[in-house]
C-alpha cells in the first residue's frame, strides 16, 4: 500500500514530507517509521521523487515474529509479541537518503544483538524473575527497530551516519520493560564508542535519530540521554524551533499530554564544526512549511557541518 500511494502521488502526509525534505535539501537524512519491503521498491520511487540518488534500508526489528509471549499478557502473535513493535515484518521501519554514495557492504547491523548480550543490560524482573519468561529474554533483541551505522563517501571523505528508533519508554507496567529497554538502546552507542560492541570506525560520525527520550521531560530514565548528551565526543547543537513548551521540542504530543518534548536528535561527533542547527515547525506565513502539521508529530531536525 505504501508503494502504491507513492506512486499515486495524490497521498497528503507522502507530499507533505517530500514538500518538507525538499525544502531543508539535506545532504543526508535519516527517516524514520519507514516500512520496509524485501526489494526495496517503495523507498526506491520515494527517494526518486524526493530526488535523492542514493538510499539505504536493512530489514528492521518492527513486526518481526519471535513466537513467544513477550509482553506478558498470556497471548501470542500481537504486535508486542514481534521483536520490536509491529503488526507486519518491517512496519515502521529506517531508511537513509543521500545526495552522497553509501557504502553498503560496509554498513554495520547492530539490530541482532539480544538484550541480554548488552553490557549491563537493565533486564525487566518482576518478584525477582525474568519478566515476561527465561525464554522471553533468550530470543529478545535490544533494538526495537534498529542500530545502524553506516559509511557515507562525501567528496571531503568519509563518515558515519548513527541512526537509531528506541521504543516509547511507556506502554508497560510495574517492570518498566520499555523503560528499561530504551535506556539500553539510547546506552548503546556510548556503549559501542567505548568498543564494547561492534567494529570501531577512525572516521567522523553523526547520531541521528529519534531517542523517544527527553532529558528533561516525560516518562522514562532520563540518565541515558543526559549521559549521551553530555559524552565529550558528541556535540549537542542544542536545534532551535517554535515549539511553545520547549525552544529545543521535535514532536508535538500536545493532544494528549505531555506536550512538546524533545525526542528527536542529530548529535555530531567533536571532528565537526557546527554551522547552524534547527527544527522545522510550521510557519502559518510560508504555505510549504505549513505542511509541517500533515507531514508528521515529529518534525524534521536539521544540522548544517562542516569538518574542522
Amino acid at each position: 500500500m505504501l508503494l502504491r500511494d507513492i506512486a499515486r502521488g495524490d497521498d497528503p502526509q507522502i507530499n507533505a514530507i517530500i514538500q518538507i525534505i525538499q525544502h531543508a535539501d539535506p545532504d543526508v537524512i535519516a527517516l524514520q517509521k519507514f516500512d520496509y519491503d524485501l526489494t526495496g521498491a517503495a523507498l526506491s520511487l520515494f527517494a526518486s521523487q524526493a530526488g535523492y540518488p542514493h538510499h539505504f534500508a536493512a530489514l528492521p526489528n518492527t513486526g518481526m515474529a519471535t513466537g513467544l509471549d513477550m509482553d506478558g499478557d498470556g497471548r501470542l502473535g500481537g504486535p508486542r509479541d514481534a521483536q520490536g513493535y509491529g503488526r507486519f515484518s518491517g512496519q515502521g521501519g529506517m531508511a537513509i537518503l543521500s545526495k552522497f554514495p553509501i557504502a553498503v557492504s560496509k554498513v554495520q547491523n547492530l539490530s541482532t544483538l539480544l538484550w541480554r548480550d548488552t553490557p549491563n543490560p537493565s533486564l525487566p524482573t518482576i518478584n525477582g524473575e525474568p519478566f515476561p519468561s527465561a525464554q522471553a529474554q533468550a530470543a529478545q533483541r535490544l533494538s526495537t527497530t534498529g542500530h545502524w551505522i553506516v559509511p557515507i563517501i562525501t567528496p571531503d571523505g568519509p563518515f558515519h551516519l548513527m541512526t537509531f528508533h528506541a521504543t516509547p519508554p511507556v506502554f508497560d507496567g510495574d517492570e518498566d520493560r520499555n523503560g528499561k529497554r530504551n535506556h539500553d538502546e539510547v546506552r548503546l552507542w556510548q556503549q559501542y564508542l567505548d568498543g564494547l560492541v561492534g567494529t570501531p570506525i577512525t572516521t567522523p560520525y553523526v547520531i541521528a535519530g529519534d531517542a523517544n527520550l527527553d532529558a528533561n521531560a516525560g516518562d522514562g530514565r532520563r540518565e541515558a540521554m543526559i549521559a549521551l548528551l553530555n559524552d565529550p565526543r558528541l556535540q549537542d547543537p542544542k536545534p532551535l524551533g517554535k515549539s511553545t513548551r520547549d525552544p529545543m521540542g521535535t514532536v508535538d504530543w500536545s493532544e494528549p499530554s505531555p506536550g512538546n518534548m524533545r525526542v528527536d536528535y542529530v548529535l555530531p561527533s567533536m571532528e565537526w564544526r557546527i554551522i547552524d542547527s534547527g527544527v522545522v515547525w510550521p510557519i502559518a506565513t510560508d504555505p510549504i512549511i505549513q505542511t509541517v502539521e500533515t507531514a508528521s508529530r515529529h518534525r524534521l531536525v536539521w544540522v548544517d557541518l562542516t569538518r574542522k
